[in-house]
């Protein structure tokens, strides 16, 4: 029987705090008086969706539309979800706690090939029919009917091909979502107050620009899309939209995220024109932010959420001329606090001392980039627009500017590739080094991910594949030459990982059983990194249980090779099985979807590719003619350079100790869920929105001097935490408690706060004891009365001697006497029952904790105690009576 999602959300899973839903830049708007409901739930873990740009973006614009709610719902880890199920719990949206069903509309972002099973394990959860055709079964929008969500997809591989999972969604959301999803919101708050059946809504949705219904088009048998009806267009248009920097201000998780920063999109598009590159054509055109949209963002979102780190977002930022002007006007508006910038996403060719001193000083972030290829004929092949002197000339900075590690992307099984081009990876990464050679200078080291070429929809290289054979065989050779290079690391990824992701990513709707029995066999996402065989097997068995075997062994041996235009004439057509391209014209299952384009253009561009002919970036040089400049899509918008400011220096850190402020504070409600590590961060945050003058570390890596008295165990609440603020001048200590309880949960209550001798021992070195209160019950009687409890206190008082054995950090077993421990111990209440103790708490490891005295208690009763609660009461420091 369902119960209350709180009572699940306890200290025994992990990371509780993601589940919270009450961190800071979340909203929570009142149920009765929205029109539409909407959850953007993203079928991942909480740590990677709540750092997602995009997932931010439009959570901010739905919710800043009238009339209009949303809710964020992630993919619970295996913890929570065993709950869900064990409990008949459905899954909840993190802000109301309400069942994913409640609400009127259900986005999922798919940007990944396999992550749909993902979806599916999410609206299992939610207890709503996978496929369009159950939900059709129950009416949309009126009362007293049973209906579901309309659930529908966004994100690239949505936009690319969403034929393998067309039965799964309601729609499809195709391209940019900023201005398409409150169009679709507007539809449904109509659709609501018409009392309109699900049909006729999606049939309304589909008349909107970038709304594609599945249920409205039919494959045909060479696997081409066509509408089933007359009134919903032959072609659906992808929407482009242009960036929006202020709605990027948002989330800030107490949980550490895979992005722990803010980000801020400065290009979205790119015309580099990779012939591999999915995004670079899907997102065209390209379009620069306004440098000052950019400065203010960035320094409006630094205030506003605290983070110390800050990333500059786009498919390639070193294309956005601005750059180096923006970096250093933030770099200099923000020196004195310790922030850093990070770029994701850069060109070598385009890195120069200008960049180096934007992502370089104290804290320098890690520098990434991607040759793709090792040979300079194979990067003019794949048009990659980068030559060796370029990629020289930016190692060459990079080494010299002070970073000792380089991270490399490269490709393996592009089209055209021979075993030179795959040595050549090795020869390029012995070259680099040598010429980087110097004279008292580190050694450069590097970072190589050889990924396997996975060719994608609505590119030049969308006819193409490698046989997993050649990609071990290739991977095997680069093994064998790295083998001779010392400071190398190199990462390979899995070749089955990559022979599934071609076979979905250029599937038909013949696939969506197989997502389905993949999914029902235990491949989730996560399986394909905890156990790749077992996840692997899963796929391929529901392959087998389609009969689609055939067609995977095409992707497996590289059958669609049309760089050697005789394999197509092969095994397949003796066996009557359908060859997958005779020729170029062939239908494809997303030859329906209008990206803008032209798939002639495409062919050319192939056609290039074989003569290893590159085609300029048209945002700097002459116009490619790809067909998206237009009307529906817009022209490229491109900045130019513009000055830039003179450097101010790096951050030095202010280590000046004026005073010291120690405060005690407590740890309430939802905030016990919240851990210490996460709540040192917090506090960081708190420090740098509120503009405290705190002061810093030196070393490398300078930290601010905020200093806990002692780690509160995760889940207990507290009335007794401190914590010592060590300031750069002098703050009015009325005047401090103020703004820090201003900027602090209300979780987190302030109740003193005092100036301390800078000379005074710190609270973390004075702590000495620690007072608990203890709600506990026996797990085999809960009728134990309040005499037989004091018996059993009395006898644990009276001992001499309770032995534990305990492992140290290092490993080592140690018997310490938990009774020198234990300085007060009292029962307070019955009923339920609680117990007053009082224990050792210091920093060095001597503490008596909660589950040491439920220890001795079950060695005096001889029972299995339960500890249901934590509370405590005070930390003692040593200068105190």
């Amino acid at each position: 029987m369902p119960v209350a999602v709180e009572s699940l959300i306890t200290p025994d899973i992990m990371k509780p705090a993601r589940y919270l839903g009450n961190e800071l830049g979340a909203v929570h708007k009142a149920w009765d008086t929205a029109a539409v409901r909407w959850v953007l739930t993203y079928p991942e873990v909480y740590e990677v969706g709540a750092s997602n740009l995009g997932h931010i973006i439009l959570y901010n614009i739905l919710n800043a539309q009238p009339r209009q709610l949303c809710d964020r719902a992630y993919l619970p880890a295996a913890d929570l979800a065993a709950k869900l199920r064990e409990t008949e719990t459905p899954l909840f949206a993190v802000e109301t706690k309400r069942s994913l069903a409640d609400y009127d509309i259900l986005g999922f972002s798919l940007s990944y090939e396999l992550g749909a099973t993902n979806i599916l394990e999410m609206l299992d959860l939610a207890e709503i029919p996978l496929t369009w055709q159950e939900r059709n079964e129950a009416d949309w929008g009126k009362a007293n009917i049973a209906t579901y969500p309309l659930i529908f997809a966004g994100g690239q591989t949505a936009t690319s091909n969403p034929e393998p999972y067309a039965d799964f969604f309601d729609f499809v959301a195709l391209g940019d979502g900023e201005e398409l999803l409150p169009e679709i919101g507007l539809i449904l708050e109509e659709g609501k107050a018409q009392g309109l059946s699900r049909q006729a809504v999606l049939l309304d949705l589909a008349q909107i620009p970038g709304v594609y219904v599945p249920q409205f088009y039919d494959m045909a048998d060479d696997g081409a899309v066509h509408p089933n009806r007359p009134d919903v267009p032959k072609r659906v248009l992808r929407r482009v939209a242009d960036p929006m920097p202020a709605y990027s201000i948002g989330l800030v998780p107490y949980v550490q995220t895979v992005h722990d920063r803010l980000t801020i999109e400065v290009r979205r598009g790119c015309t580099r024109g990779c012939r591999f590159c999915q995004p670079g054509m899907l997102t065209r055109p390209a379009r620069d932010v306004e440098p000052e949209q950019v400065v203010d963002a960035i320094e409006t979102g630094m205030r506003e959420t605290g983070y110390n780190e800050f990333s500059l977002l786009s498919l390639s930022c070193s294309d956005y001329l601005a750059l180096p002007s923006v970096g250093m006007e933030i770099k200099n508006r923000l020196k004195d606090e310790n922030v850093s910038l990070s770029l994701p996403s850069q060109r070598v060719d385009r890195f120069d001392e200008d960049i180096a001193n934007i992502i370089g000083g104290t804290r320098k972030t890690g520098l990434t980039f991607a040759p793709e290829a090792g040979t300079q004929r194979m990067r003019d092949i794949i048009n990659k627009g980068l030559t060796n002197e370029e990629l020289l000339r930016g190692i060459k900075t990079a080494h010299e500017q002070g970073w000792s590690k380089v991270k490399l992307y490269f490709m393996i099984g592009l089209p055209g590739e021979t075993d030179v081009d795959v040595l050549g990876i090795a020869e390029t990464i012995r070259w680099l080094r040598r010429e980087c050679q110097g004279q008292g200078k580190r050694r450069l080291n590097f970072n190589i991910t050889i990924s396997n070429f996975t060719p994608k929809p609505h590119t030049p290289f969308q006819w193409h594949s490698v046989s997993t054979q050649e990609f071990q065989r290739k991977q095997d050779l680069l093994r064998a030459e790295f083998r001779r290079l010392k400071g190398v690391k190199v990462n390979f990824t899995d070749v089955r990982i990559s022979a599934m992701e071609d076979f979905v990513g250029r599937g038909d709707r013949r696939l969506a059983p197989v997502v389905k029995r993949a999914w029902e066999l235990g491949a989730g996402m996560d399986s394909w990194w905890e156990n790749l065989g077992q996840a692997f097997e899963a796929w391929t068995d529901a392959i087998a249980e389609a009969n689609l075997t055939w067609k995977y062994r095409q992707v497996e041996q590289g059958e669609w090779n049309l760089f050697d235009l005789s394999s197509l004439n092969n095994e397949a057509s003796s066996q009557n099985i359908p060859q997958p391209l005779q020729n170029l014209d062939t239908s494809l299952p997303w030859d329906h979807l209008d990206t803008g384009i032209d798939k002639q253009w495409l062919q050319d561009d192939l056609k290039r590719a074989l003569e290893a002919a590159t085609v300029p970036d048209c945002s700097f040089e002459g116009c490619s003619h790809c067909g998206v400049c237009s009307v529906d899509f817009g022209h490229n918008v491109v900045i130019p350079p513009q000055p830039i400011p003179a450097f101010d220096g790096n951050f030095v850190p202010n280590q000046d100790r004026v005073q010291r402020i120690r405060v005690w504070f407590g740890k309430q409600g939802d905030m016990a869920l919240v851990s210490h590590l996460d709540l040192l961060r917090l506090l960081d945050r708190i420090v740098r929105r509120a503009q405290i003058p705190i002061a810093y570390t030196g070393g490398f890596h300078p930290s601010p001097r905020i200093a806990p008295a002692n780690a509160l165990m995760l889940g207990a609440t507290s009335s007794g935490e401190i914590v010592d603020f060590e300031l750069t001048e002098c703050v009015n200590i009325e005047t401090f408690r103020q703004t820090l309880d201003t900027f602090l949960p209300t979780d987190i209550p302030i109740y003193k706060a005092e100036v301390i001798d800078l000379k005074a021992s710190s609270a973390t070195q004075s702590v000495g004891q620690a007072e608990y209160l203890l709600t506990v019950t026996a797990s085999d009687d809960s009728s134990i009365d309040a005499e037989q409890w004091q018996i059993w206190l009395d006898q644990i008082w009276e001992a001499k001697e309770i032995l534990f054995e305990q492992t140290t950090k290092s490993g080592k077993k140690k018997v310490v006497n938990l009774r020198d421990r234990l300085f007060s111990l009292n029962l307070g209440s019955v009923n339920p029952t609680q117990i007053n103790y009082i224990g050792s708490c210091r920093n060095d490891g001597t503490i008596l904790r909660p589950e040491h005295l439920m220890f001795m208690l079950e060695q005096i009763s001889e029972q299995q105690i339960v500890l249901a609660q934590i509370h405590r009461c005070q930390l003692i420091l040593s200068n105190m009576s």
